[in-house]
């Protein structure tokens, strides 16, 4: 059937080309009569041609239809969390990182920790050459011994009505005179020990054993961090005073070491830098292995809006008309062919996260939004969703 339809045209033009060399010879003879004659048949086969070509539309429409339909992809929206994240860059900090200075002057008698040595607070870490310090203390502590001994005896002795109040108010004075001496000079002695002020690790040993020291700049013996309680500090941009708060989520990823971990957020600042008019933010940053290190620089987002339902889509399949709406294309229920008519949707977009975005208004759970494809169709247009 197919074949004897499109054979209808070409014998058509046949006998047109054998009936224009007639209507020459007719308009050659000038008989009227014959021309009008001449001009019904050809205007009869006109009509003809007309029926077999919409035979040929019909037949084309018929057994074309599934060839002609554009091939799209979909994709199904379904409510899902959806968490969004405010990037920023900062440095890690620690507020334990301090330079050791010893407290006397004198020669570091001995060094007992080495660079890279973990320590724990209170820690002896050298000793400065006392000057004789430790003989006086010995000496002193001997003196207030007898100091003692003389005061508990002129105080039995005035608790018996024995002697005169002078002497006992004078042994007393000498008793405690000699305590305050041992103490001032066990204080003094105790500078010449060099302790770790907190837990950490000796990230430097300055001076070695040896060396004269004193107090004061240019004196530094130690460098020790504590690694354990690291920390970043970012600013973040005063429009989210509301949305980043204590408690958040707070992601850390540092480039060099092609790691990342999670945490949130510690301490937001109360005050708004008019520099920059931005507030402070600090991420404590665990450091169980040790491998991050102060002033490596990390990216830190944090979460500033969380939707548990939210409808996302794909950022690429949105497309924006004359007017500035933004669109996408639903397609309808399909048939069992797997065809469907798709339906243009203003939709109304809020956060993006990556390639995704979060629509507000569109498209429903459940719809089937045109994923490839959808540069090629229009509303109202049939198309075949490829499974």
């Amino acid at each position: 059937m197919r074949k004897l339809l499109f054979l209808a045209i070409p014998l058509g033009l046949l006998s047109c080309v054998g009936d224009n060399q007639s209507v020459y010879g007719l308009i050659e003879s000038g008989d009227v009569e014959a021309l009008r004659a001449k001009k019904n048949e050809i205007v009869s086969q006109q009509k003809e041609l007309e029926s077999q070509l919409s035979q040929l539309d019909s037949a084309i429409s018929k057994f074309g239809t599934a060839e002609k339909l554009p091939l799209v992809n979909t994709i199904t929206v379904n409510p899902r969390i959806f968490n969004h994240y405010l990037e920023l860059q900062g440095d890690v900090s620690t507020k334990q990182n301090v330079l050791i200075y010893p407290e006397m002057s004198g020669t570091l008698q001995k060094v007992y920790v080495k660079e890279g040595q973990r320590v724990t607070k209170g820690q002896l870490l050298a000793t400065i050459d006392d000057g004789g310090m430790g003989s006086q203390l010995s000496q002193l502590k001997t003196q207030a011994e007898l100091a003692e001994t003389t005061f508990e005896r002129r105080k039995r002795l005035w608790e018996q009505q024995i002697g005169s109040e002078i002497e006992y108010l004078s042994a007393k004075a000498e008793f405690e005179a000699r305590q305050d001496a041992v103490k001032q000079a066990r204080s003094q002695l105790g500078k010449t020990n060099i302790r770790a002020p907190f837990s950490g690790i000796i990230d430097d040993v300055i001076k070695d054993q040896g060396t004269v020291v004193s107090p004061g700049p240019g004196s530094e013996v130690f460098r020790i961090v504590n690694l354990s309680d690291m920390y970043i500090e970012v600013d973040v941009p005063e429009t989210y005073p509301g949305s980043i708060s204590k408690g958040k989520e707070a992601l850390v990823y540092f480039p060099v070491l092609g790691d990342s971990i999670q945490t949130k957020i510690r301490e937001t600042g109360n005050f708004i830098n008019p520099a920059n008019r931005s507030f402070s933010v600090e991420i404590p940053v665990p450091n169980k292995d040790g491998q991050i290190k102060p002033n490596l620089t990390a990216k830190v987002n944090l979460n500033d809006y969380t939707s548990e339902d939210a409808i996302l889509i794909p950022s690429s399949i949105i497309s924006e008309n004359a007017e500035g709406e933004q669109y996408v294309f639903v397609a309808g229920e399909p048939d069992p062919e797997n065809e469907a008519v798709v339906e243009r949707t203003i939709i109304t977009i809020g956060k993006t996260q990556g390639a995704l975005v979060e629509v507000l208004s569109g498209p429903e759970a459940g719809n089937q939004v045109i994923k490839e494809g959808a540069r090629s169709v229009k509303d109202g247009q049939k198309v075949k969703i490829q499974k």
